[in-house]
């Protein structure tokens, strides 16, 4: 797990980490299925159900959970985060907060009895991959927004993140930040460049490869490999790779399944080739620039993780507020020159690109923070997967990975 960048003095790009092996762990298929097993519906909260009394205007402050090292620090106060003290100081609102949200599974769990119960969740803002979306969307765990208090959302957000499957009129959600999970490799080394998933499957990689262990990781990439869409992928799509997979592990092409170590290995020269996320590239380039992310020809997996508010929660306007502040440009491109994920404000990178540092301003230009129309024409999104479906397949992955 990577956690460091390199420091840039008087700029507020700080540290980041692989996170999303943690955002895309199967477990939380299985807390789904756990709600499933005890009925589905009576999990399910109306919409006349979900909102509590706004206490925004006479409180005003708003409570914020998030993954760790996903938001700007203060150069000497790691505990200060420039764009949320200038929200505070522009609107009155004070914010607390939390970097809570360690696996989505856990979080799931964690706020799940207040939101049955019908209580107030003690949070007015939380960010969730986009997969786990899917359950609190369609589970009616959280709010309608209101569109006439988000201007700068409706303004700003790129056209490639405006329709989802899970919230496709984005009546719920609202993107933090983006990535891609594409290829990463070792250009110097291999001697050759690499353009297509099936390039993975080449005999002078055999047992220098690595694919990510969770279903959900890895099954987007590798059916886009196999030429399915998927967007509307089908049962025989998914066969498909499980059969391919069991072929290469039969034979050992795969030296392992990956979390969070896939990273260590790439960069000691062990991995030759491996599925990779573009934040993690950006990091591991600072120290090996022959280490190169491809999105491949035939396409990769688009993914965002979203701001959302819970039920009950009884700072909506004020959550809401926060949400459109990270829509203003200004604030987008101080955000994004942090963590350096895509930004979900195309605008932002004018901004960058116009910084006195060159360090920052160079930023600008870098396709896994701001792709260009060429690469986001091949990046996808995969479509809603139920419960019901998904148990299955992961039971059957689960087989052919050694689990």
């Amino acid at each position: 797990m990577i956690r460091n960048r390199v420091a840039v003095p008087s700029s507020r790009i700080g540290r980041g980490f692989d996170r999303r092996t943690l955002l895309r762990g199967g477990g939380a298929l299985a807390a789904a299925g756990t709600l499933a097993a005890c009925g589905v519906p009576s999990a399910y909260v109306p919409e006349n159900k979900r909102t509590g009394v706004d206490k925004s205007e006479q409180d005003k402050r708003v409570r914020f959970s998030n993954w760790a090292l996903y938001i700007d620090v203060d150069d000497e106060d790691e505990n200060a985060h420039p764009t949320l003290d200038a929200f505070a100081e522009e609107t009155g609102i004070s914010v607390k907060y939390t970097e809570e949200i360690n696996d989505n599974d856990e979080f799931f769990g964690k706020i799940h009895p207040a939101i049955q119960a019908g209580k107030e969740p003690g949070r007015d803002l939380i960010v969730i991959s986009d997969w786990m979306c899917t359950r609190f969307v369609g589970l009616g765990w959280v709010q309608e927004l209101d569109k006439a208090n988000l201007p700068n959302v409706q303004a700003n957000l790129a056209p490639s993140l405006r329709s989802p499957g899970y919230d496709p009129e984005r009546k719920h959600t609202v993107p933090w930040a983006s990535g891609i999970t594409g290829i990463a490799y070792n250009r110097k080394a291999l001697g050759r460049e690499i353009r297509h998933v099936e390039d993975l499957w080449a005999k002078d990689l055999a047992g220098r490869v690595t694919l990510f262990s969770g279903f959900m990781e890895a099954v987007t990439l590798l059916m886009i490999g196999e030429g399915a869409d998927v967007t509307a992928f089908t049962e025989k799509d998914v066969d498909k790779v499980m059969e391919r997979v069991q072929k290469l592990v039969d034979r050992k092409h795969i030296r392992s399944f990956t979390g969070n170590d896939y990273t260590s290995g790439l960069a000691s020269g062990d991995v030759m080739a491996c599925m990779a996320y573009s934040g993690d590239v950006l990091q591991l380039q600072l120290d090996n620039p022959d280490i190169e992310f491809v999105v491949p020809e035939e396409g990769a997996e688009l993914w965002s993780e979203n701001l959302m508010i819970p039920n009950k929660a009884s700072h909506k306007a004020n959550a809401e507020a926060l949400m459109d502040w990270y829509y203003r440009p200004e604030v987008a491109a101080d955000l994004a020159a942090y963590v350096q994920y895509i930004c979900p404000v195309p605008a932002a990178r004018e901004i960058i690109a116009a910084s006195d540092d060159e360090e920052v301003a160079v930023l600008a230009d870098n396709e896994l923070m701001f792709p260009s129309e060429e690469t986001q024409a091949r990046l996808h999104t995969m479509r809603e997967v139920g419960v019901d479906e998904s148990r299955g397949w992961e039971k059957v992955w689960g087989g052919i990975i050694g689990l």
